[in-house]
Order: structure tokens, then sequence, then C-alpha cells
């Protein structure tokens, strides 16, 4: 979730024919005009070359579906779906769709991110690349350059940077998207999920849904709850909030993480020497970027470089002892400017998310955002002025989507639960789908939350080795046990116990790039 920034791949191929499926259903399973959609036959085959690695195990096929579903005549697009079969047959109970998150990530390797875990002994796990998205039909949108200048303690000269760049950047998605971009939605995601659910002869499915997957599950299930069965939402977002109207509780978690490590360092202050206190040791980090103003300092090359490296750098737990001994060398003087430089190379591959840039920018604009830019320039005064540490100004600037170029088809219906109940994860350091925003989400829903402590991981089931999740999680999807409605399970994001006087910290180039590199959620 935020901000995603690669191209899209190319349009989907036809699969060759392969093990085909004939679904039975009722009439009155679907609408009697989308009969053709439902009823198409699922010709799986081998996964062609780059679509799934590891690809052993794995089929893939290709679904048509409408572009407008009020009007289906009016054009169709191909959706790709990947699936690996149930390990157990015999205990086989259906299929469970899966989602990564974004709006706009790939979800077809998402087969393989099961493996090991029970719930793939039972289930026929189906990965899909949503509408738009790499090798189904894609969205496209034209590059957006700029020379302006976007620092996080912009001038006040500076505010309009954002801007300009938010109206540039909707006019070349539209100029690239047209009016696809309408159809590039929510509501019209979940619709797809619900053909191939027909297609595949399913009676129901069962839903695994990270991140912005979390909202597709929501809808989903406001929108079909009769096919809805199991669902896991991990790192859910607020059902009750505009994306926008999730960017100050993001702001919030950068805050508190800020705050937690600086009592971390505080109560270490004879092994880094930064201040026995929150404050003093917030303290020395901001004379590091006052240092800053003045020119190139400790391999930075501006004040913003060192904000923007504070942000992830308090993040994660397991960064915080390496963090905290690099600004004490800022502090006297002794940084390595090539180790900070291979971190800051580092943290741009995290910055790049590997999601459809039309996508991304279509969805989040199926919210209405407030066109007034004195709003914005509001936030993100507050931001610069109270802590502008994690790039936090760009939470509050304008977005494309506070120029929306094109009319919404239709409203996000109101978000309800009349399917089974389900479960919400969420951890406490978590930026992109912050806390609170599982908190709302589990009660909205009436569903059991299983909190992450001291983790500022996104994304957990099956991903980062945590046994207290992973069983929770198994136990319910194969055996439908809830956990209590209220769990808390340990982080395996952990700080370093760094003994006083041993510099045994990992360089931090190193371990953002193994977080860069590791598989999760967009």
């Amino acid at each position: 979730m935020r901000r995603s920034r690669w191209g899209a791949a190319a349009l989907a191929a036809p699969l060759a024919a392969s093990l085909l499926v004939t679904p039975v259903q009722a009439a009155a399973d679907h609408p009697k005009n989308l009969d053709s959609f439902y009823t198409q036959p699922v010709n799986w085959a081998e996964c062609p070359a780059g679509w799934v690695t590891p690809s052993t195990g794995v089929e893939c096929a290709t679904v048509v579906v409408p572009l407008n579903y009020k009007k289906p005549d009016d054009g169709n697009l191909e959706i790709a779906i990947s699936r690996k079969k149930a390990a157990d047959p015999a205990r086989r109970r259906g299929i469970l769709f899966t989602n990564p998150g974004g709006p706009g990530g790939s979800g077809l390797r998402l087969v393989n991110w099961l493996n090991g875990q029970e719930a793939q002994q039972v289930y026929d796990v189906i990965g899909m690349d949503p509408r738009g998205v790499g090798r189904s039909t894609n969205l496209l949108c034209i590059t957006t350059s700029s020379d302006d200048e976007f620092p996080t303690r912009p001038t006040e000269a500076q505010l309009s940077n954002w801007t300009d760049y938010a109206r540039a950047q909707e006019t070349n998605c539209q100029r690239g998207g047209g009016d696809m971009r309408r159809f590039i939605n929510t509501m019209n995601t979940a619709r797809d999920m619900d053909v191939i659910r027909g297609a595949l002869g399913e009676k129901k499915l069962n839903y695994l849904g990270y991140s912005y997957g979390t909202h597709l599950g929501s809808v989903y299930g406001s929108m079909f709850p009769a096919k809805l069965d199991r669902s896991v939402l991990d790192s859910a977002l607020d059902p009750n909030k505009t994306w926008h109207g999730s960017d100050p509780d993001v702001v919030d978690a950068i805050v508190w993480n800020f705050r937690k490590w600086t009592e971390w360092v505080a109560a270490r202050n004879s092994t880094y020497g930064l201040g026995t206190t929150a404050s003093a040791v917030r303290g020395e980090v901001e004379k590091i970027a006052q240092r800053l103003v003045s020119g190139p300092y400790g391999g930075y090359q501006d004040q913003s470089g060192f904000d923007n490296a504070i942000g992830p750098a308090t993040r994660y737990r397991n960064t915080w002892a390496s963090f905290a001994r690099h600004v004490q060398q800022l502090k006297v003087g002794s940084a390595d400017p090539a180790q900070t430089h291979a971190m800051t190379a580092a943290l741009a591959k995290m910055d790049i998310e590997p999601t459809s840039p039309g996508t991304y920018y279509a969805v989040t604009c199926e919210w209405d955002w407030s066109t007034d830019v004195q709003s914005y320039y509001a936030d993100m005064r507050r931001y610069r002025d109270n802590h502008p540490y994690g790039g936090t100004v760009e939470y509050g600037a304008p977005q494309n989507c506070t120029f929306r170029s094109f009319e919404r088809p239709e409203l996000i219906p109101p978000i309800t639960r009349k399917y089974p109940t389900g479960l919400v994860i969420n951890s406490d350091g978590d930026i992109q789908t912050p806390y609170a925003n599982g908190q709302a989400m589990a009660e909205h829903l009436r569903e059991p939350l299983i909190s992450v402590s001291n983790s500022g991981i996104h994304g957990h089931y099956a991903l980062r080795g945590n046994a207290c999740v992973d069983k929770l999680v198994n136990k319910y999807l194969v055996s439908g046990v809830l956990p209590a409605s209220r769990t808390t399970c340990p982080g395996t994001d952990v700080a370093e116990n760094v003994q006083p006087g041993i510099q045994s910290e990992k360089p931090l180039a190193e371990l953002f790039t193994e977080i860069a590199t590791a598989e999760q959620p967009y």
C-alpha cells in the first residue's frame, strides 16, 4: 500500500488448452446476462515462463471478464490466474483466493506463499493478477517527471510543487488509461473474483488478503456474502476511512515507532551515548539534521536524505541497534560515507514497489478526495513542524486523485458482514496499514483480532516464520476454529541484544537489502 512507482508488464497471453474445467452452476447463481462469463471453460496449463517462480506444481490460465459489468457487451478484459492444488486431495475443502495488496500488486506468485503451511494441504490456492495488472489486461499510466524539489521540510514556496506534480500525474494517467480507468476499481475486481469462482465450478470461495487485499476481501464479502466462507485479512485497512483519510494514522505510526526507538536507545545510553531520555536522543538526531542544512555530511547529501532514512530505520526493530550506532558515529564525526551511501541505495530499492502504477492511481480514486489544496498544505505544515522524520510531509500532500479527471461509475458499497466470522491480523509498528486500522476492521466486522506486538512488519501469515500467527491461522482455515476475540503474538522483528561496548550490529545496508528482497505484500 502507498505510492507504487514501477511500470506495468505486457498484456496477458492466451494459454494452451489443458485440464478443462466445466462449471456446473444453477441459473440463479449469477445474473443471466453474465452467463457466458460464469460458465466459460478454464483451461489450466503449465505457466508461461516468468509468470510464477518457482513454477513447480503451479498451473496458470486466463479468464475473460467484462470491462463494464453494467454493459457486459461493451468490451472484455483478460484476467490471469494461477493455481496450486491441495496437497492432500482427500481433505480438500475448496479454493483459497489470495491477493497481495497494492492496489496493483501482482498476485500470481502468492500460490507459493503457503508452501509448508497446513492450509495448503486442504485448499487449491488461487492467485490472480487483478484487472489492469501484470499478466492481465494492463492499465497504463504515462510516467510523470519533474525537476521540482520535494524536501522533507518544504518552504512555503515549495508546497505547490506537490500540487503541480499531482495535477500532471493525473493528466498523464488519464492520457495513458483513457476510459478504462473508470472500470479499474475494487468492486469490479470483486466481481471478477466471483466470475472466476463460478467458472471453476465452486459454490463458495475462501479468502486470504494482505494490505489493500483486506479492503478487496471486505468488499467482496459485502457484495457476495453468500459466496464467502472463511476469510483472513492480514494487515487490514480501516473500512470506515477513505484512502487519504487513513494517512494521519500512517503519520501517527511513524511518530510512534520513532518514539519507541528513542526510548530503547535511551535505555542503552552506556552503549550508544545518545542520552538517557527519549527527548535527549531526539535532540541528538535533530542536531545531525540541522548539521545537514549547511551541506553534505557523513555520506548524506542533504537533510531530506537523513530524515527519510529515519523512517524505516526506526520502524523495523532489527535495524534499531545498527541505526543507533550509525547516529552515534554521525554525532562524533566517524560515520563512513561509503556505508551511508550503501544504506541509502538499499533504501531506494525499498521505496520502489513492483505494482502497476496505472491501477494504483485509478483504484485510489474510487474514494472522493478533497479538492481544497489549502487543507493539504495545513497538514503538510503540521507534519513538517512537528515530526519531519520518515517523510511524513508526503502523507499530507495532494495526490493525483485530488484532481481526478473521471467520474466514478459507482460508490464503494457499505462494508457489512453477513458471512461466517473470519480473522484480522495487524502489527503495532506497521506504517503501511497502521494498527489502528486493524482494530477498526476487526471491530466493524465483529471478528477476532490477532495483534503482533513490537513489530514494524507488514504482512504476517506464512511469510515471517511467526509460529504463533501461523498456528492460529492454519487452525482456523483448516478446522474452522477461531482464536480468542483478542490475541497477541510476539513479533519476529526483534531488536538486537547488543552488549555494552561491543559493536556487533549488522551494517544498515545489509539489513535494508534483506528487507527489500524478502517476499512481502504491497
